[in-house]
C-alpha cells in the first residue's frame, strides 16, 4: 500500500518533471537520426522506432519482469521517455525495456557520435538499492544467432544502487577473451546529481588503421573512458563493436549479479525511474 501511494503521488506530479527539446546540432557533424520521444502522456514510444520487450529474460540473475504497462514504460507528454521499476503486492518486481528497430554502423572514415540526455528519479539514493538503469548498444548479429559477447556490446551509461557513478563498458570476443569478459573493459565517472546529464559515445574510424581507431565515452563533454582497436588486439573482436551494425537499448533492471538486491528501503515507481530526453546519432562531415 505504501509503495502504491508513493507511485500515485509521483504520477500526479509528472507534468512538473518534464521539458521539451530536440537533440543539439554540431557544426562539424550531420544529424543522422533521432527520437525526441514526442507523444501524449501515457503513450508508448514510437513503434516504428522501438520494440517493447516483455517477460522475464533471465539475464544476470535479475529479478524484474518486463512489461508494456505504463507504470513501467511511458512517454511523459513532455518529450521524454520514462522507465520505472515497480513492485506488486506479492513483492515481485516489474520494469521496462525497449530495443531500437533502428540500427547504425559506425561510419568508415568518419566519427559517429551517439548521445542521450538522461536523468534519474528523485528518490533518495538510500531508497534505490538494487535499481540498475542502463543506456547501451548491442551488435545486431546477436539478433541473428551470434552469441554474447561475440556480437559486441557498448554500454554508454550504467548506474547501480542510485550511487552517483556512471559506468561505460566494452564487451567483445568471448568470455575470458580480449575484452576481459564477463566484466568487460570498463571506465567510470562521477555524476554531479540526479538531474539531466548528456551521455555520449564517439566511434572514431577516421584512421584507416583499425588498431588506431577508438571508442570514447563522455559525460557532459568530459571524457572518462577510451578503448582502441590496438588495446582489444583482435580485428574480428574490434570489427564487431566498431565496424558492424548496432542497436540501442534503454532499460531499468532490478537486482542481479552487479547491484545489491533491493531491500525494504527500496522505493519503486517513478521516483526510481530513468528518464530520457532524446537519443541521437551524428556522423562527422
Amino acid at each position: 500500500m505504501y509503495a502504491a501511494t508513493i507511485t500515485a503521488s509521483l504520477l500526479a506530479a509528472m507534468p512538473l518533471l518534464v521539458k521539451a527539446w530536440d537533440a543539439p546540432t554540431y557544426g562539424d557533424y550531420n544529424l543522422i537520426w533521432q527520437d525526441n520521444f514526442g507523444g501524449n502522456s501515457g503513450d508508448r514510444p514510437n513503434s516504428n522506432n522501438w520494440n517493447i520487450i516483455t517477460g522475464k529474460l533471465g539475464y544476470n540473475s535479475e529479478l524484474e519482469t518486463y512489461t508494456n504497462d505504463k507504470t513501467n514504460l511511458q512517454l511523459s507528454g513532455g518529450y521524454t521517455l520514462q522507465i520505472a521499476p515497480e513492485r506488486d503486492s506479492n513483492g515481485d518486481w516489474t520494469s521496462g525495456r525497449i530495443e531500437s528497430r533502428y540500427t547504425f554502423v559506425p561510419a568508415e572514415g568518419k566519427r559517429t557520435l551517439i548521445e542521450a540526455d538522461i536523468r534519474f528519479g528523485s528518490n533518495s539514493i538510500n531508497n534505490k538499492a538494487g535499481i540498475w538503469p542502463a543506456f547501451w548498444m548491442l551488435g545486431d548479429s546477436g539478433r541473428h544467432g551470434t552469441a554474447w559477447p561475440n556480437c559486441g556490446e557498448v554500454d554508454a551509461m550504467e548506474q547501480i544502487n542510485g550511487a552517483l557513478t556512471g559506468y561505460g563498458t566494452l564487451h567483445c570476443d568471448v568470455v575470458g577473451g580480449k575484452c576481459n569478459d564477463p566484466s568487460g573493459i570498463q571506465g567510470w565517472v562521477s555524476i554531479p546529481d540526479q538531474d539531466w546529464h548528456l551521455w555520449r559515445v564517439v566511434f572514431d574510424r577516421t584512421n584507416g588503421d583499425w588498431t588506431a581507431q577508438t571508442i570514447t565515452w563522455y559525460r557532459d563533454g568530459q571524457q572518462f573512458h577510451q578503448v582502441s582497436g590496438g588495446r582489444v588486439g583482435d580485428y574480428n573482436a574490434w570489427a564487431a563493436v566498431c565496424h558492424s551494425s548496432l542497436y540501442f537499448i534503454f532499460n531499468v533492471a532490478v537486482g542481479g549479479s552487479w547491484p545489491e538486491p533491493p531491500n525494504d528501503s527500496t522505493i519503486p515507481g517513478f521516483g526510481s525511474m530513468m528518464e530520457v530526453g532524446f537519443l541521437a546519432v551524428h556522423n562527422s562531415k
